[in-house]
Order: structure tokens, then sequence, then C-alpha cells
């Protein structure tokens, strides 16, 4: 096992363990063990390096009690190989990284300054909104379909992620992941975690009883409908991924997964940009000198918005709005370092330690576009820019991710500018809560047409 083991009930203990024994070393999360990565070096070395051994999930108990080794994210061996090679390759087939996929998405943003119009500048709370519209981008792919911002299904689900986002985090979804055989027999908000997940269940068969029922196997609506497709090919394989099980937590490990990240980078990246004005009003100037204000932005843009591109990646880096990725594991015997880990070691790589590198990144506590900018001023990358995690399970959404991000920004920048309702001084960035993820102060503001 690597380095020295101990036995801690919080990971905000890891910096000072980094610090004192190293990149590499063994925490006890519980009764289990789990290799910690601590630092750009150790991390890349590990998820891109030496990619296929650390290509396994990690125990996730919060998750997998419920998704039980089925869907993308929490599936292992040739289950999730065979499932991530389908969704990558259908959603490619449904526009993802191109033109069409596009159109969707600066259709929705105008959709999003339709519902901003209407708050007629009070003050409101941006969240729902904000959800509305990146999960609407997924639906049209996943569902084929988009929802109103005034169906109260929608919002219900929108709430139940949200909400569960929020728990998993906690320090209640945090000591479920560590001690799951006693926590589940305890009450507390942790069992609301289930409840949660068994409602969007339902919401999500709902789904699939309608597209079954009105499938056309020659004319494929959507990444539903080619599972089902798929599901009828090899229905008489025993040893076939696809099943009602597996499509129902495909189905939400993509609406999940392709929703609260996004829209909480927006939500986050709202908050730094009322903090830091001075950096908004450089966005808006380079928005109406490339683009004006006569046509959609469009990601053909970014490569002529070096500083709107630098603020994006910045608000990403900074924020570490998924601080230790999720959890790893090593699918076999594996030497790292000196150290032997054996197959199945639960590995965590934090990813917050990443970008917070001080050999990566000028003085990484501060939020500073320039991280990402030239001596010229133009857009500079950087190898240890890691928000959808590195290797083998890197996020499969990265380029959607990436595709909505520039154009959300800059359409709602395009067109409004933000006024918080206190002194941007007294903006307080820290998260609300800090766990499997980090999510921002609940805030409100203002937004008012330029």
């Amino acid at each position: 096992m690597a380095g020295r083991a101990f036995v801690i009930s919080s990971l905000q203990h890891v910096l000072p363990l980094s610090k004192k024994y190293g990149p590499v070393f063994t925490i006890y999360l519980g009764p289990r063990p789990n290799v910690v990565l601590y630092g750009y070096k150790a991390v890349r070395e590990a998820l891109v390096e030496n990619a296929d051994a650390f290509s396994g999930r990690g125990d996730f108990p919060a998750v997998q009690r419920f998704t039980r080794g089925n869907g993308i994210a929490f599936s292992n061996g040739d289950k999730w190989k065979v499932l991530r090679r389908f969704a990558l390759a259908t959603l490619r087939n449904f526009g993802m990284g191109k033109r069409s996929i596009e159109e969707r998405i600066q259709e929705e943003a105008h959709f999003l300054l339709k519902e901003f119009k209407n708050t007629n500048q009070a003050p409101f709370d941006p969240t729902f909104f904000l959800s509305q519209a990146v999960s609407n981008v997924i639906c049209s792919i996943v569902f084929g379909n988009r929802f109103d911002y005034t169906d109260e299904k929608f919002l219900t689900l929108l709430g139940l992620i949200n909400d569960n986002f929020k728990l998993v985090s906690s320090g209640w979804g945090s000591f479920y992941n560590i001690f799951p055989g006693v926590m589940k027999h305890l009450p507390g908000p942790h069992n609301r975690i289930f409840q949660n997940f068994e409602r969007m269940e339902v919401f999500v068969q709902e789904i699939l009883k309608a597209h079954q029922e009105t499938l056309q196997p020659d004319c494929p609506r959507d990444l539903i409908d080619c599972f089902l497709i798929r599901m009828q090919k090899e229905k008489e394989d025993p040893m076939s991924k696809f099943n009602a099980e597996t499509l129902v937590m495909t189905t939400l490990n993509l609406f999940f997964g392709g929703t609260e990240t996004v829209s909480t980078t927006l939500r986050y990246g709202t908050l730094i940009l009322m903090k830091y004005p001075d950096v908004a009003e450089k966005v808006h100037q380079e928005i109406d000198k490339v683009v004006g204000r006569n046509r959609c932005p469009a990601i053909e843009d970014r490569s002529r918005m070096p500083y709107t591109d630098a603020v994006i990646h910045e608000i990403q880096r900074f924020t570490n709005i998924i601080p230790l990725s999720l959890p790893h594991s090593v699918i076999e015997d594996t030497r790292f370092r000196g150290f032997l880990l054996p197959k199945g070691t639960d590995v965590i790589p934090v990813l917050t330690s990443v970008h917070m590198d001080p050999e990566k990144f000028k003085e990484p506590e501060s939020f500073n576009p320039q991280n990402f900018l030239d001596e010229n001023n133009r857009f500079k990358s950087n190898s240890a820019f890691m928000p959808f995690s590195a290797g083998k399970r890197i996020c499969l959404g990265e380029s959607l991710a990436r595709m909505e991000l520039f154009i959300f920004f800059t359409t709602i920048l395009q067109n409004y500018t933000f006024h918080p309702t206190e002194d941007p001084d007294l903006i307080d960035l820290t998260p609300s809560i800090s766990g499997v993820g980090n999510v921002p102060p609940q805030y409100q503001f203002r937004i008012v047409p330029r």
C-alpha cells in the first residue's frame, strides 16, 4: 500500500498530510484504504501516463446503492467500456461537438434571455433558470425534446438533482460513503438521496414508456431510441449490456452529469464576475469588438476572444466544481512511485490540488484570468487544467460542456450586466458546501439590459 496510512474522518485533512508525507499516501475512510494523489505531477502520472491501470471506478456507496453498478459513470469492466463507446458514438451522431448542437445551445440561450427579461430587473436567484437552460440541451439529445421553463415535472426533477448534489456533497453524504453499513440504518437527511433517486427514476421510466410505444427502428429520434434498438438486437444475447435497468441508469447518468456541473459553473461564474466587475467589463468589451450586438455568439468566435476564453477557464479552475474527481480504482496490481497498489484499491485524485499547484499556476488561491494568457495576451493552454478529470474516465461530455459554457456566458453578457445585491467587496466566494462537489453560496442578483 502507498506511503503512510492514516484514519481520518474528513478530506479537509488532506492538505496538511500531503505537506508532511508527500503526493502519494493512504488514508482510511472508515474501514477502507484509499490512496490519495496530490498535486499535478502525481495525478497526471496516474490518470494520463498510467491511464489503463487507473481506469476503474472506485467505491461510491451513496450513488452505487441506487445504480447497482449500472450506467456509464459507476460501472466497471466490459460493461463500462461498451456503454461508454455507445454513449460517445450516439452523442456525436446527435450533434455533440458539431454545428447542429451549437445551434441548439444558441436557441436555448435565447429562451434563457427571455426568462431573464421577465424578471424586470428585480433581484432573483438564478439557480433554476440556469439549470433549465443547461438541462434542456442534454434533454434534446437524450429525450429528443426540450421542456418549457414552467413545466412542473421538469422543475421538480431539477429540484431533485440540485438537492442530491448538495446532499451527496454534505457531511451526511460523506458519512454515508465512509460508513454505509451503519448509515443505511440511521435516520437523517442522507436517506433523501435515495428517495430523490427513486423519484428521478419514475420520471425517466415515463419517458421510456412513451418512447417504446412510438419507436420506429429505422428512424431513431434520440439516445433512448438508439438504446432501445440495441436492446432489441441483442435480446437473445445473455451477455448483452443493453437492458432496461442499464438504460435507466445510463439516462440518469447523462441527465444528471449534463445538468448539474455546467449549471453550477455558470452560477458560480456569475457570482465571480459580480465580485470582479473589472473582469466582467473586459469581457463585455471583447464581446462588443468581436461579436457585436446584432448576432449570436458562436463557437468560431472563441479563437478570437482570448480574454473571454481565459476567464471561463479560470472560473473552472478556481471553483473546482468536482474537487476530488469521482473515485478511481486500479484494475490490476499496479506499481506506482515505488508502492504496490493491489487490484481494486480505491484512488482519490485530488483535482483541487492540480488546479492549485503553485508550479503550474501563479498565485493559485486568487482568481486571475492571466493564468490562461501569455505575455501577448493570447490564450495559453495549461496541462494542469482538469475540471473534466483526465485519462480514461475523463467526462465524455467535455466538448459539449465547453461549448455550453462559452455560448451561455457570452450570450448573457452580450445582452446584460450583472448587479449584485451587496457591495462586490462583501461577496464571499467560499463554497456553501464542499465535498463531492463545491456548491456556490446561494445569492440573488439583478440583471440589467446593456
